[in-house]
């Protein structure tokens, strides 16, 4: 397809996409749904450009304002391929109808780095990020983190998977992917994981089909290995969703034992249902409650309790780079007074000496450490524990060395994850 047609079907997209409250992938998926005549390759640019506008979001409307050009989808695109060096301003000129002379203008501050009154201005500016986000992160991990931060989060995130070893174990799923095409790279850290060495749809695969993996960050995938659920045991995902952490349990339990996966959101469980089917697990039970709801029957006797909770998804800008512009300060404190109330609540079904996990995959300290804190303060009757013990029998130890658990996308290429775990102390 000509460059000129691939950059109107971006800003038809984009125009869709920009201020939209829903994720960008959706509006992509259903793009493409309505567009089949769109190749591989066309897919590709229309993706990974609209993306790259909204991750560059604020250096490109620098970059136009710099130029004196109106912010329109068309002049977006164009600065942002400017600016990643995807094409020239010839080549754009003749693609969009945008004069020459402009596109020259524009192209020259392609490498000029924007002028802020402090530090974190100018590396929001730079990184295209809130300046809040930025002060928040200084304050917690320095400068130097910050940027190598926000520098990770303005790239793709990988495509992993994770192996379902209920029915398959990681060498014979990668041997099968491979028969199909599929190469991939053995996952540093999660025993199931693996990367795909390049994007691909998954979801078309006889291997994903018959249920022998699930796409899944690595991040996220050890989240069920702090959970460390045995077999046999009664276990409660409070906050389920379509159940990814569940699926996960289930596998670190060899499927015997009981899950309890709780939603508010009955259509979430309704897409975990027909992925149970899919992995041939039948130790979950999916369960619609609602808000503020608890199960009787499960009041004091659950041997570990996952609590993933709602958060501001800050950890998951890679896949979603439009929440670097949806998200404020006066969502995270809401969502910080529904982060306690459900942590609380779900805590009533940890049995003495059982476990309580709470994890988010938020960047943002007030829902994470000060969750954490304010639970233990008000229960007294639960105890940190360090997770390097428990991550130790899987030779992971040297990534949790802190009280809490935190992966950063810079260090391990993951999304970003946090997680306390907590034991109910037993009675004297």
């Amino acid at each position: 397809m000509k460059l000129s047609s691939l950059i109107g079907h971006v800003t038809e997209l984009a125009a869709d996409v920009f201020d939209s409250s829903k994720p960008a992938d959706r509006h992509i998926d259903l793009f493409f749904r309505s567009r089949k005549y769109l190749g591989s390759s066309d897919r590709r640019f229309i993706a990974e450009t609209l993306y790259g506008m909204l991750r560059h979001r604020a250096r490109v409307a620098w970059m136009l304002s710099a130029a004196e050009l109106n912010e329109e989808h068309r002049s977006r695109c164009a600065a942002y391929l400017l600016l990643t060096g995807g094409s020239t301003p010839g080549q754009l000129a003749e693609a969009t109808g945008l004069p020459l002379d402009v596109l020259q203008k524009l192209h020259s501050f392609a490498d000029v780095q924007p002028h802020a009154a402090t530090a974190s201005a100018s590396l929001a500016a730079v990184h295209s990020f809130q300046e809040w986000m930025i002060d928040e992160w200084n304050t917690v991990w320095g400068a130097q983190e910050t940027e190598a931060l926000c520098s990770v989060l303005n790239t793709q995130a990988p495509m992993t998977i994770r192996v379902n070893t209920i029915k398959t174990t990681r060498e014979e799923c990668r041997e099968i992917l491979q028969k199909e095409g599929i190469e991939t790279d053995i996952a540093e850290l999660s025993p199931y994981g693996l990367h795909l060495k390049r994007r691909t749809n998954l979801f078309q695969l006889a291997a994903f089909r018959d249920g022998l993996f699930e796409v899944q960050d690595e991040g996220s995938q050890l989240l069920a290995l702090l959970v460390n659920p045995k077999p046999g045991s009664k276990v409660v995902d409070a906050c389920a969703g379509a159940g990814g952490k569940a699926l996960a349990m289930a596998s670190v339990m060899k499927n015997r034992g009981e899950i309890f996966a709780l939603d508010v959101h009955s259509f979430r469980l309704d897409e975990l249902r027909k992925r149970i089917k899919r992995s041939g697990v039948d130790s979950i039970r999916a369960k619609v409650i609602t808000e503020g709801e608890t199960l009787p029957a499960l009041l004091g006797a659950a041997d570990a309790v996952l609590v993933d909770a709602p958060c501001s998804g800050t950890g998951t800008i890679r896949r979603n780079p439009g929440m670097k512009w949806s998200v404020s300060r006066q969502m995270i404190e809401e969502l910080q007074v529904k982060q306690a109330s459900i942590l609380a609540l779900n805590a009533a079904y940890v049995k003495p000496g059982g476990r309580l996990v709470y994890a988010t995959c938020s960047l943002m300290t007030s829902e994470n450490e000060g969750i954490a804190q304010e639970f233990l303060s008000a229960h007294p009757d639960f105890s940190l524990i360090p997770p390097s013990v428990i991550l130790e029998r899987y030779g992971l130890e040297r990534i949790a060395q802190k009280e809490y658990f935190q992966l950063l996308p810079q260090h391990y290429n993951t999304d970003g994850f946090f997680a306390a775990v907590f034991q109910r102390n037993r009675t004297p």
